[in-house]
């Protein structure tokens, strides 16, 4: 009965799902090879990782491959540039010769450019169907969502609406994914490695805090994580808090005072150094974060660059572009 139980619970688990390498740098799952009647649900629901789909009804069509990189985007043009901009340069820079895309996924921040600017940047369903209007066969997605929240659960969303109208589609991870977790990588303590490289020499009484947007999606607990890896490096004067999300500002506050912090450096830890730093974050009105930090006593100052402006973050950026083109180009 005991065993019978077992058996049950692997069953309702994804059907048993057991871990795979693609390759030595990427990590992902697949089903039991005893599932041999997967219905399209269970499939989708037990891909972990860098996905990939073949459709074999194209398998005798020509390779002709392409990467589309999807980012939500920024109104913010020069902290664009220094970014995304950037970011999508230094994969195109890995892949020479191959077809770069750069798509964002804010259907707001596109026509706001396009209004503003003169520029039209396609949503990752409209790149999608111009490459196939051209004839590529292959794909690669990656994205530059920093966790796999609210808007890597849209680009997962395009990838399986759009694999089978290509002969073969992968889809890469968001900078941080994997967290150690059943004999996985730490995408968390890399990240937070690389983050930390800009970080303000500090004192007893310094401390850094660290922007993020925060979600209603379950992956806003990914913070926490984000909190313990700092503290795991050493760094306990640095913390985490969100704009929408939890832990807030307020969170925070009463836990600077009990540690005697007088001077605070407030940073994003976004993409784009956008709306969040520079109004939330960095603003002079009376509700924005500095403000109100200065309101309780502290000394405030403000770092406003973006995640796409630090090197080593775009390096791994890079990573997570090569793992879906790696996985796109395996037999």
């Amino acid at each position: 009965m005991k065993n019978l139980k077992k058996m049950v619970a692997c069953s309702l688990a994804c059907a048993a799902l057991f871990a795979v390498n693609v390759n030595s740098s990427e990590a992902s799952y697949a089903l039991n090879p005893e599932v041999t009647t997967a219905t399209t649900a269970l499939k989708n629901a037990s891909q972990i990782g860098v996905m990939v789909n073949e459709n074999k009804a194209l398998a005798n069509k020509a390779n002709k491959d392409a990467i589309v990189v999807m980012s939500f985007g920024t109104t913010y043009k020069d902290n664009r540039d220094k970014t995304i901009t950037q970011t999508v340069a230094d994969i195109q820079a890995a892949h020479p010769g191959v077809k770069v895309v750069t798509a964002f996924t804010s259907h707001i921040i596109i026509d706001r450019i396009k209004a503003n600017e003169g520029i039209t940047y396609p949503t990752p369903e409209e790149a999608l169907e111009q490459l196939k209007k051209e004839g590529y066969t292959r794909v690669a997605l990656t994205t530059l969502d920093v966790i796999p929240g609210m808007e890597y659960s849209y680009d997962v969303a395009v990838f399986h609406q759009y694999k089978n109208d290509f002969k073969k589609m992968t889809m890469g991870t968001s900078l941080m994914y994997w967290m150690g977790q059943e004999e996985q990588r730490d995408d968390i303590m890399e990240t937070m490695n690389a983050y930390a490289t800009q970080f303000p020499k500090t004192g007893k009484e310094d401390a850094v805090l660290i922007l993020e947007h925060g979600t209603p999606h379950p992956a806003n607990a990914y913070y926490t994580v984000m909190q313990n890896r700092l503290n795991q490096l050493g760094y306990d004067n640095a913390y985490i808090y969100t704009v929408e999300g939890w832990p807030s500002l307020e969170t925070i506050i009463p836990q600077l005072k009990e540690k005697g912090i007088k001077n605070v450096t407030l940073m994003p830890m976004m993409m784009v150094a956008g709306d969040h730093a520079n109004n939330d974050m960095a603003g002079d009105e009376e509700d924005s974060h500095k403000s109100i930090l200065k309101a309780e006593g502290f000394n405030v100052d403000t770092y406003i660059h973006g995640l796409g402006e630090n090197k080593a973050i775009r390096e791994i950026y890079v990573e997570r572009a090569n793992e879906a083109w790696d996985a796109l180009l395996a037999k």
